[in-house]
């Protein structure tokens, strides 16, 4: 019974088949999950399909070109297409679900690609990535549509950054492009929105973002110049080479400054500023008060262009606006006008004295001999300036007045451009000099001497010189031959010259002693002096009595006393 249980107690096992999936099916499977996401993945990022025309589609290619808004892709060129009319381009552009709220009847389009445009070269960015289609949407509500008219030109952009948009009035932009950045001491504070194009025959007016807090530092007075490129100055110390920043360089800029001592007041969106070809522009129209005046010059103005420097005493005080041509029909010739202004402010106390008016110190400094001359600083670049200097002798001048100019009179230049002027007189005389004449003459000269000197005149003279040198070497070798004995005496006929000197000597010794003065016979002779004398006088007086009374000579004197 035992042996029962036991045996009843043992579980029996029992198989069962059951079905599992291979192993194979697995990566079909996560392929199609994969597929489907990436499916609706591209399906749920998918927008609208739009068109957009344009003039011409130059840079652009299908499947590759992009729609970008501030360089955020929002679609890609699917196809490139010309109009029924063939008068357009049209663009068929896939774009994402974000650029959905961007699409509206008042979204810009327009094609980025590198163009020359009012000036300046714009899309540089474009030159490695490809143009591309840029789009500027509306901050105005408007409504959706799929079908647009690009715009050939950029449009101005905005910003939603605070700030304050100012309009800058130039006559050319120069390497000014949109996005170019503006710089207040240094620091990017801003960037160049766009530009107006309605005005142009006048000016340019540039649209100026400068975003907060730095507009606050705008007022009514700033200075407002281009800073694009790299500038170079020579002067006294060398060349000074100034640049804002690399990015200015690339892509042009604009920097502007305020006085610390400003009284003027902070901007408000929309004020006018002129903005300036370069820093020293800036400063110099920064001085306020400004003389207009010009000089008609009758020389050469050669190397003279409006910006050069108007110098008094070797310092600048103003700048050349213009350099023309006209008939003076009072003097009948014509002469260069140079105009010109002078930033008064620069010559404190004369200049900008409060209460006088403009031109009185400059007209008294006419009167005292003050003009106008053209100089060159360099005889290296030829580049000429305006120098109003004291000239000595200057004849009377006055400074007069023409359509509101003041007319400065000018006179010769000195210094390099006199130095020029005598080296060019000097060209022109010896230009003036017929050296071919002379060469003619001097060809005859040379032909005459030639004549001269093989002729047979000049040689029988030298045959004749030769026979009479001939005839000289003889007589002196005869000469020389005689006066040998001679010669051989000379020391004895010298001995005998000195023995005669010396003889001679002694007898003049004997003569001085015996007949000098300190000798008897002089002393004798000094006694007899008046003696003879005396006797003389007796003779005389004797011979005027035989000359009036012969007779005496025979009766004697009578004793009367009485002749």
């Amino acid at each position: 019974m035992a042996g029962n249980l036991e045996q009843s107690a043992v579980p029996t096992a029992s198989a069962r088949r059951r079905r599992r999936i291979p192993l194979i099916w697995i990566v079909p499977a996560l392929s199609l999950l994969i597929a489907l996401w990436l499916a609706w993945d591209t399906y749920s990022k998918r927008g609208p399909t739009i068109t957009i025309s344009f003039e011409s589609g130059a840079g652009l290619q299908a499947g590759q070109s992009q729609l970008k808004f501030k360089d955020v892709t929002m679609g890609t060129v699917k196809s490139i297409a010309v109009s029924p009319d063939f008068s357009k381009v049209i663009l068929t552009v896939e774009t994402t679900r974000e650029a959905v709220p961007l699409l509206s009847d008042k979204t810009v389009f327009w094609i980025v690609k590198p163009q020359l445009f009012a000036g300046s070269v714009s899309g540089l960015d474009t030159i490695l990535s490809g143009s591309y289609i840029g789009m500027l949407p509306s901050t105005e509500p408007g409504k959706s549509q799929t079908h647009f008219v690009g715009s050939e030109d950029p449009p101005i952009l905005s910003s939603a950054i605070p700030g304050t948009i100012f309009a800058l009035e130039t006559k050319k932009l120069g390497a000014i492009s949109l996005g170019s950045p503006i710089f207040y001491r240094g620091l990017e504070v801003g960037k160049v929105l766009g530009w107006d194009l309605s005005d142009m025959a006048r000016h340019v007016s540039i649209h100026a973002f400068v975003r907060a807090p730095f507009d606050k530092y705008v007022h009514d007075d700033s200075l407002f110049w281009n800073a694009s490129g790299i500038s170079f100055k020579l002067g006294p110390d060398g060349v000074a080479i100034q640049m804002e920043s690399a990015r200015a360089l690339l892509l042009g800029g604009i920097s502007f400054d305020t006085r610390p001592d400003s009284k003027a007041k902070a901007s408000d969106k929309g004020h006018r500023f002129p903005l300036y070809a370069n820093l020293d522009a800036a400063q110099g129209a920064g001085y306020g008060r400004l003389l207009h005046m010009k000089s008609n010059f009758s020389g050469s103005v050669a190397g003279l262009s409006p910006g050069a420097d108007v110098t008094l005493h070797g310092l600048k005080i103003g700048e050349v606006t213009d350099v023309g041509l006209v008939f003076d029909p009072k003097a009948e010739r014509i002469v260069a006008p140079v105009h010109y202004r002078i930033e008064a402010d620069r010559i404190a106390g004369v200049a900008s004295m409060p209460g006088v008016p403009m031109g009185v110190g400059a007209a008294e400094m006419i009167r005292r001999g003050f003009r106008a001359t053209l100089q060159s600083p360099s005889l290296l670049t030829g580049q000429k300036i305006v120098a109003i200097e004291m000239v000595p002798d200057a004849p009377p001048a006055e400074l007069s007045l023409e359509d509101g100019i003041l007319v400065v009179p000018s006179a010769e230049a000195g210094g390099f451009d006199s130095i020029t002027r005598s080296a060019n007189e000097l060209l022109s005389k010896i230009n003036r000099i017929d050296f071919a004449k002379i060469g003619v003459n001097l060809v005859g000269i040379t032909s005459g001497l030639n004549d001269t000197i093989n002729g047979p005149e000049l040689k029988k003279s030298l045959a004749d010189l030769e026979a009479t040198m001939a005839d000289v070497k003889d007589i002196a070798r005869k000469l020389d031959a005689g006066a040998t004995p001679a010669m051989a005496r000379l020391p004895q006929i010298s001995a005998d010259l000195q023995d005669t000197l010396a003889k001679t000597s002694r007898l003049a010794g004997s003569v001085n002693s015996a007949y000098g003065t300190d000798s008897r016979f002089s002393r004798d002779l000094d006694r007899l002096m008046p003696q003879l004398v005396e006797t003389a006088r007796s003779l005389r007086a004797l011979a005027d009595l035989l000359a009036r009374h012969p007779e005496a000579l025979l009766q004697g004197r009578k004793g009367t006393g009485k002749e």
